[in-house]
């Protein structure tokens, strides 16, 4: 009897075939999962309750109720802190990201400096504020602005200043909760500078020496170009993340202070705060109403972050 060796072999090679093209699906499949859990139903079902009148008033006797939600916050009883919300959201964003970005910047350059002594210790010293829980400085910066006993305003008293209101008035709260978002953000742009420019070529500089030019020349055709290109991406997602930031203004103001007794909109809310609020602050905790908040901060945030993107091209592919 004569058996054919490859014909018997041919089923049994049929599985490692299979298994090649089913292995990277079982490594993702554990994170698929989790973003199913914790994303994807979850999104659905924010998208569901934000066309319903779902809260604490109609717990029981809740229902679909369209685009209303939507028309009360941008037409409706809600446009007026909405947009007041959304402005300071904006110029929050703005603000944070881009003088943490100028802060961490100028830190890096003088830290990348051949002629300072002792850089790995100042680099650990300015990235401490990072290193350290954000909860626990935030905490412990609302104890320093503190209005009333803060060791700031003692310290302005005593050299014969006036004491100001950093949490209690609307111009010197936001001004406070920029302070406090620099403090947590330039560390982390910092890192991120100091990587980009001890990957620029010193043969640039001595190319430029050659051609005559200026130490503010070669920053400002030689370096700022080439660290806006490398750190773009990083910008993008940091202004993405400071207007979806909850932390630092629930923290330190808790929104606050307010413009006018029984709205829930305060001085230094962001959208995020604010949706909070909405659900959880509120007499009525309205979750509908939150909802369709966040489906607008969503669509808002990831329609500028498209914007900048296609813009500045930062997430473009670039053939090698």
């Amino acid at each position: 009897m004569v058996i054919n060796h490859r014909s018997a072999r041919r089923p049994n090679n049929q599985l490692p075939i299979i298994w090649r093209h089913l292995n990277p699906y079982t490594f993702i499949l554990p994170g698929l999962v989790v973003m199913l859990l914790t994303t994807f139903i979850p999104a659905m079902a924010t998208l569901y309750i934000a066309f319903t009148n779902y809260s604490v008033v109609h717990l029981k006797n809740w229902h679909f109720v369209g685009l209303y939600n939507f028309q009360k916050i941008l037409l409706g009883a809600s446009q007026g802190d909405f947009l007041a919300v959304f402005g300071w959201t904006i110029i929050w964003a703005f603000l944070s990201t881009s003088l943490s970005f100028s802060l961490g910047l100028f830190l890096a350059m003088l830290l990348n400096h051949p002629r300072l002594k002792e850089r790995n210790l100042y680099r650990t010293i300015l990235i401490l504020p990072w290193a350290l829980p954000a909860t626990l400085t935030i905490l412990a910066l609302t104890g320093l602005f503190s209005t009333s006993f803060g060791p700031l305003n003692r310290l302005l008293v005593q050299i014969g200043l006036t004491p100001q209101p950093w949490l209690t008035d609307p111009y010197w709260a936001r001004i406070t909760c920029l302070i406090v978002g620099i403090w947590l953000g330039f560390p982390f742009m910092m890192s991120i500078c100091l990587g980009a420019l001890q990957s620029i070529s010193n043969e640039l500089y001595d190319a430029g020496k050659i051609d005559g030019t200026s130490s503010w020349q070669a920053f400002r055709f030689i370096t700022f170009p080439l660290i806006t290109t490398a750190t773009l991406p990083l910008l993008i997602a940091g202004f993405a993340m400071q207007f979806n930031n909850f932390n630092t203004i629930y923290l330190l103001t808790g929104g606050g202070p307010y413009y006018k007794p029984g709205s829930l909109a305060g001085a230094t809310d962001l959208l995020g705060t604010y949706m909070y609020k909405i659900a959880f602050g509120s007499a009525s905790q309205d979750y509908g109403l939150s909802a369709a908040t966040g489906i607008l901060l969503f669509l808002i945030v990831g329609g500028l972050t498209l914007l900048n993107s296609r813009i500045t091209g930062a997430f473009r592919e670039v053939d090698v």
